[in-house]
């Protein structure tokens, strides 16, 4: 048996991290845009990255690390994501790294921002040359990050076993565009001094990202940089492998739920649930194809309960499926009924009242068999049409 308890703060509540952000002149205005993470012990680490073909110049300096490396410092700007940068971005994270004045073992680097321009590495090294390792600025940490984020995006949670002993696990993160359900564009940093293995970390974070981060979806583009890192430095010599294995669950659920709520302009958070379906691949193909549909999600921004396109989305996934079986409500309001149009004046208005929320769900029943799948997702409004069309000015 185990207990888990969400604690206000960031991840340098966590024994033996500390954590800071700075400004280095990559943004404007002074705003914060490069910052650390560091473990007074070496850490474990795992971590699931980008399918995309094109992957950025960190992630690849990252696997070239052997399989069961430790390290104890993560170095992450913004504004910059160092990709289609070639072996030249691998060779400028390591000038950077050796340009450095403190002792680090195994650096990791992390990126966000525009594709196709190499790193300014100098603003770089003088901006991380003033870090205080001994720091514990998490805040600070959340907003060097972040990119066209509304706000900063973190949780942590400490996790009581049986025996008495505890551990602490948490996380901090930045994604609202370029997200879609395949790995979600994000970067996530998750802490925690469980002493966990490294197989154990890869494998939990394998089983849960399915239903967390791969499940989320703004505007359907993968980026070139994501990345979910996890480092374990098993200072508080606690551990379950189930308890850490939910609570990481937890950490990934609540990281994926705010970029998702965070869509760039997005007002509204959506799940769309599909049930009874004939197998598990065809639940996951229609809920993540509604959850990256245009026409769907201009739909939610306009507060209209457009059935037909939700039916239609359905359809064009390829998956098994029959009007005649099926039904389609929002939250509790069934638009529509195994072949049967119930959307009269009364109805109109009740689902109408379910898409004024800032979240809700849209039920999707095949009725063809018996799998399920959640997938979650945004509208899509005005101002992210201006926020990508400004993106790198």
């Amino acid at each position: 048996m185990f207990s888990i308890f969400p604690i206000k703060g960031f991840i340098d509540q966590i024994d033996g991290f500390y954590c800071d952000g700075v400004s280095a002149g990559l943004k404007p205005n002074n705003k914060k845009d490069i910052g650390f993470i560091y473990s007074d012990t070496l850490c474990d680490v795992g971590a699931v990255l980008t399918n995309n073909k094109f992957q950025a110049a960190p992630l690849r300096h990252y696997q070239r690390y052997e399989n069961d490396f430790k390290t104890n410092f993560v170095l992450i700007n913004s504004k910059n994501a160092n990709a289609l940068t070639g072996e030249k971005g691998i060779e400028d994270i390591n000038t950077i790294f050796s340009s450095l004045k403190f002792d680090i073992t195994n650096p990791i680097m992390s990126s966000t921002g525009v594709i196709g321009n190499r790193l300014p590495i100098q603003k770089i090294v003088d901006g991380a040359n003033t870090f205080d390792l001994s720091s514990k600025n998490g805040e600070n940490l959340s907003q060097a990050i972040m990119t066209t984020d509304a706000y900063p995006k973190a949780c942590l949670y400490e996790v009581k076993l049986e025996d008495g002993s505890s551990f602490k696990i948490g996380a901090v993160a930045k994604g609202a565009g370029m997200i879609n359900p395949n790995l979600a564009t994000m970067l996530c940093f998750i802490c925690t001094d469980a002493k966990v293995s490294k197989k154990d970390i890869e494998e939990a974070l394998n089983e849960n990202k399915e239903t967390t981060f791969n499940a989320i979806s703004v505007d359907g583009d993968t980026s070139t940089n994501d990345t979910v890192l996890v480092l374990a430095n098993g200072k508080s010599n606690a551990y379950d492998k189930e308890a850490f294995k939910e609570a990481l669950k937890l950490v990934m659920h609540d990281m994926a739920m705010l970029m998702v709520a965070d869509g760039e302009g997005a007002k509204k958070a959506v799940a769309f649930e599909v049930i009874n379906a004939a197998t598990k691949e065809d639940a996951i193909t229609a809920a993540k194809a509604l959850s990256n549909s245009l026409l769907v999600k201009t739909a939610l921004f306009g507060e209209d309960p457009n059935f037909g396109r939700i039916a239609s989305t359905i359809g064009a996934s390829r998956i098994e499926c029959d009007e005649n079986s099926l039904v389609i409500a929002y939250n509790d309001v069934v638009v529509f009924n195994k072949g049967e149009i119930v959307f009269d004046a009364k109805c109109e208005e009740d689902a109408g009242k379910v898409l004024q929320n800032k979240e809700f769900k849209i039920v999707c029943d095949i009725g063809l068999g018996t799998e399920s799948f959640i997938a979650y997702g945004c509208d899509l409004g005005y101002e992210y049409v201006k926020i990508n069309a400004d993106y790198r000015s």
